[in-house]
This record gives structure tokens, sequence and C-alpha cells, in this order.
């Protein structure tokens, strides 16, 4: 398949940051030109982007689409009683069908405000039912079931044993992994260290090591979460997670809000990759990640919306736009710019699950990973003298992505997304969370 697209703001975010009008030319998965002008009347598809613009597919490095079927249900909580009133149940609650319906509610909503690629950490049970998810919708995708071996007040469903763990997790991964030429890979995700045994951890460092994966866990995103890994290790998440090997180029970790001088060292020197989550930490009332810092210390901070029922969406321009106001009153105005915020959500995700050389910007020879914008209307104007970075940061929404493209194939176009059934989704989605519910009685929205 050749794909045209003409006549369009190209962003490439490659080391210039060049900024131009001009044609892209698409061959299968990759581009294969780019320039003022292409002359080819051999493509099987010209897609007209005159007065539109043409960005890097997003890229967010922590998700849960698993729980995109609890949307509102997690409402004005800390996050201890988030996980332990509300999602640790409901995630014991799924099934075979509410995992599959749950992702692909998260993907659409994702595809549609222009995400191609996620890290994403599903629940204990049934993940190979996102997989399927995954690889039906097109998205590009870094994966695994969640790890959970320790701790008696998870839902019984959620408790496992270090063995099984491990097993299924390993048995996903020689499933899963390079699917579809590596659109889809497997990543270890050990919960957090609250949740995981030392055996388990230590097990996973290895597994990491033997066949190259990524590692995805949560770390320091509450002061409570840090003062019970003190106490059962005698040290802070950061140092706990070097000691046990963990601590390294492909270890990514999601939020890292509370990190003292030692653990930044730790990070910068192992190039551990930070997943910051501003949406989520300040609904959770976690706190705000001191990203400047992290920034200035040439530390990998990409962006992640987290899941649904901690924020509650998935859309990259809300965590691009928090990312940027919330560090200002700290840091002052010049703090956090648009181009360093949308570098975080494009070529910084990209470095930051290994993959730069292949997605984050638009260059020859790099996979077809892009999105077209249409930011042409109130919200958006005027244009004249005014950067088109900051128009994306600061003012664009979900609504004006026009068209997402994925290893060259189009998910969405004009808005439609073409690799499921929107409506249908939608009805299942109610249908599935309705029997869900049935299980767990007991719960309630009240906190």
């Amino acid at each position: 398949m050749r794909i045209l697209i003409t006549n369009g703001e190209i962003i490439t975010m490659n080391t210039n940051e060049d900024q131009f009008i001009g044609d892209i030319l698409i061959e299968n998965d990759k581009i294969v030109s780019i320039s003022k002008k292409i002359e080819d009347p051999t493509v099987d598809k010209i897609i007209d982007a005159s007065n539109k613009t043409i960005i890097p597919g997003f890229i967010q490095t922590h998700v849960h689409l698993c729980q995109t079927l609890f949307r509102g249900r997690g409402d004005d909580l800390e996050l201890l009683d988030w996980l332990k009133k509300r999602i640790w149940p409901l995630e014991a609650a799924h099934d075979e069908e509410s995992i599959y319906y749950s992702a692909l509610l998260g993907i659409g909503e994702l595809i549609q405000s222009g995400t191609t690629s996620i890290v994403d950490m599903e629940t204990v049970n049934y993940t190979d039912y996102a997989f399927q998810a995954m690889a039906s919708s097109g998205i590009r995708a870094i994966s695994g079931k969640v790890m959970m071996d320790k701790g008696s007040d998870t839902p019984k469903p959620l408790q496992e044993q270090t063995d099984q763990s491990i097993q299924e997790s390993v048995d996903l991964l020689e499933k899963w992994n390079m699917y579809d030429g590596g659109r889809i890979k497997y990543a270890f995700s050990p919960r957090f260290v609250v949740s995981c045994t030392e055996k388990l951890l230590i097990e996973v460092s290895r597994l990491s090591d033997y066949y190259k994966s990524y590692v995805h866990t949560h770390a320091s995103e509450n002061i409570g979460e840090i003062a019970i890994v003190e106490r059962e290790t005698g040290m802070r998440n950061i140092v706990y997670l070097d000691h046990l090997g963990l601590a390294n180029e492909r270890l990514v970790l999601a939020h890292c809000v509370w990190l003292n001088e030692e653990e930044k060292r730790i990070i910068k020197e192992r190039k551990v990759n930070v997943s910051h989550c501003p949406g989520s930490n300040l609904k959770l009332a976690s706190g705000i990640a001191e990203i400047p810092s992290l920034l200035d210390n040439n530390i990998s901070v990409s962006l992640g919306a987290d899941g649904a029922p901690c924020n509650n969406n998935l859309n990259m321009f809300n965590e691009m736009r928090i990312a940027a106001l919330i560090q200002k009153p700290i840091h002052g105005p010049t703090a956090m710019d648009s181009k360093t915020v949308f570098k975080m959500a494009t070529i910084g995700g990209a470095k930051a699950i290994g993959m730069d050389d292949e997605i984050g910007s638009i260059e020859i020879g790099k996979k077809a990973d892009m999105v077209i914008l249409d930011l042409n209307d109130f919200h958006t104007y005027p244009t004249y003298e005014v950067d088109t970075i900051s128009r994306i940061v600061y003012s664009a929404t979900q609504s004006d992505v026009e068209t997402t493209i994925v290893d060259g194939k189009i998910l969405m176009e004009n808005r439609i997304i073409k690799t499921m059934h929107k409506d249908h989704v939608l009805k299942e989605g109610n249908r599935t969370l309705k029997r869900l519910l049935n299980r767990i009685p007991n719960l309630t929205l009240s906190t």
C-alpha cells in the first residue's frame, strides 16, 4: 500500500526540529520520502492535508486498558484507598469478555485522540484478551499482565503464587512478543513493590535480561506507598529496585512523584525511564513530580494518562497541557514550555521504549506512525505568527484529530475509526460492565 499525503504542515520532530509545508510518501509501514512536492502517479491513495498539520503519533508510556470500563468509579480517593476500595475489587471481577471490551474502549479513545503507541499494564487475569484487542485495533503497544504475589488485602482472584505469575507472564511473552512485525511487544509488569515479593522481582530482573524485554511498574507515586516499602525493605523504592538489579534502560517507572536525591542519581546513572502522569497524580492527590529537575539532569521523561478511573480520560492533549501548567507556579512561567512537553509526548516517548530510531518523529526510513490535525477552528485561532506547537499543546483538543496512521495503516480517517465498530464497542462496554458489577454488589461509589 502506497499512500501520499500532500500539502500538509509537517512537524517532523527530527534532530533539527524542521517544520515546513510538504508531502509525505508512505510505502507499506515506512516513510519513504518527504519533500516540498512529491509526484508519484503509482500511489494507491492520496490524502489532501492542505491547511492541516501532520505530527508524529503520540506515545503514551503508562496506561491501563483493563481499567477503561471503570471510568467514573474511582473518583475522589487517594491512591491506596482507590486501589483497595474500588480498583482491585473491580479488576478481580473481570472475565475474558470484559477485559476485551475494556481494552477496545480505551484503544478507541486513544486512536481518536492521536495516540499511536502505548505502554500498557493489564490486570492479573485474562490478559490474552487484551492482546487480542490490541492486535485487531492496529495500535502499537508494549503490554503485559500485572504481577501480584504479595498482600492479603487484595481480592482472592488477584492473589497469585510467585511461580504461577512468572509462568503466565512468560507464556504471554512467547505468544505475543514481536507480533505483527514488532507492532506488539511484551513487558514484564510487576504492579509495584507493595504487591510483589522479592523473589518475584529478582526473577523479573533475570527474565528481562534474558529476553531483553522491558519492565513496567509503578514507583514512588504516593507517600503512604513509600512508607510501606521503607518499612518492609529498609530502602526507598528506587534504591530497592536498583538493589534487585531492575534499574536499567529497560525499566519504565510510572509516576516518580516523590524522589530524593539518591533516587534521582540512580535513575540518571542507570538510564531508567520515568513516565509522568500529571492528570492522574492530581486527581489522586498524589502530588506534583519534579519534572523540570529530572529533565535538567538529562533523565528520560515521557507522558502517560494512566487509567480511565483516575484521570478520567486517555487524552494526550490534556496530559501535555497539564504537564506544562502545573510546573509554572512552582518554577516560573518559562518552565515546561510547549516544545519541551511536545517532545515528551513524541520523540521522548519513543526514546523511553528504545524505539526512537523507528518512531517518534517524521523521518525517511521510520515507521509511518503519524496523525493529521485540523486546527481550523475557533479555539485554535488566530494562526498568524503563532507557533504551531504552542497551538497544539495549549489550545488543541482530541476533536482536532482527523486521521491516525500506525504502521502505514489508516486506523481513523475523517474521525471515523476503521478497525472497530464504535457503536458495537460502546454497547458491549455497557453490557459487560453491568454484568461485571453484578458480581460485586457491595461495591458503592460513596467514599
